[in-house]
């Protein structure tokens, strides 16, 4: 009798771990190969998109790990961040907000400014950097606006950072103008705004053929050394600063252009007048309220997926 329940339990035991071993092994968002199969489902992201995966990092949620994955084709990209369950079951893509911090200091604090074209005050209160390309028609919508309104109204309280984020794939000539203007602010800091109004005012003139001429046609004709200038552009060498101010606009999510952030705040597209100084009015009144200052569609880049918005 005990002999046969012990072989009806060997028998028993040999089943379970037959059948577990043929089981399929569980899904996890932790394996990398299954989390892009996924992510190129959820989105969807066709062959053409390349998914990379990136290892598990701390995450800020208890029993969580984060999980960045970047999805690219060209030079356009979008980086989603995944809050992962330590099983690996279950993931989001969430922002997570502490309330004893400013929800805008993280990206404030990756928004390099230094040697920078700037105006305003230095030290005001309230910071706004722009991401911006010299092709793009809603960039100089924007610009316009920014530069009939801002100083006006603000003339104390607020200092805009210029930063260049050419679209190199839709626009061919915006980073030759990228590095043009900076050769004009080595040579006359302010000199860089007029030059900056100046492509903008006449943007659709301007071809990759031609703009060097055009170029050297405007420094000659406003005092600046012609020479000097045509040996910056002819040897590109402020291309490195341009290419440092891409880096940094996708190290806070630039992906479109006109980019604004306020004070670390993002947004994106060409902003009414109206709406920016609401805004920035509300701005101020926080800062004030809390006794010290807070953090610091044209030209979309689109990943192509079904559901991308058809350009016009």
């Amino acid at each position: 009798m005990k002999l046969r329940a012990i072989s009806l339990l060997i028998a028993l035991t040999t089943l379970t771990l037959t059948a577990a071993a043929q089981a399929p092994p569980k899904k996890s968002a932790l394996d990398k190969a299954t989390l892009e199969i996924y992510v190129r489902h959820l989105v969807p992201y066709p062959a053409a998109v390349k998914v990379e995966i990136g290892d598990p990092m701390p995450s800020k949620l208890q029993g969580f790990s984060q999980i960045r994955v970047l999805a690219s084709m060209g030079g356009r990209f979008k980086e989603h961040l995944f809050e992962v369950s330590g099983d690996g079951q279950r993931f989001f893509e969430a922002e997570v907000y502490e309330v004893a911090k400013d929800p805008f200091a993280e990206t404030a604090a990756k928004l390099k400014t230094e040697f920078q074209p700037s105006l305003g005050t230095a030290g005001a209160p309230i910071t706004l950097v722009l991401f911006s390309d010299f092709q793009c028609q809603y960039c100089r919508e924007q610009s316009r606006l920014l530069r009939e309104n801002l100083l006006k109204t603000y003339p104390k309280e607020v200092r805009l950072f210029f930063k260049d984020f050419p679209l190199e794939q839709i626009h061919p000539w915006a980073k030759p103008a990228a590095i043009a203007s900076r050769c004009v602010a080595r040579q006359s800091p302010t000199g860089f705004w007029d030059f900056h109004d100046f492509v903008f005012d006449k943007q659709a003139d301007f071809t990759p053929a031609n703009l060097k001429e055009k170029s050297v046609a405007w420094v000659t004709s406003h005092g600046l050394n012609a020479a000097q200038f045509t040996s910056c552009f002819d040897t590109k060498a402020t291309e490195k600063e341009v290419d440092r101010n891409l880096v940094d606009g996708r190290a806070v999510g630039v992906n479109s252009t006109p980019m604004l952030f306020v004070n670390g705040r993002r947004l994106s597209g060409v902003l009414e007048w109206t709406s920016l100084k609401a805004l920035i009015d509300l701005e101020l009144d926080y800062q004030k309220s809390n006794g010290s200052a807070a953090a610091e569609a044209c030209c979309t880049v689109e990943l192509p997926t079904p559901f991308a918005p058809k350009k016009k």
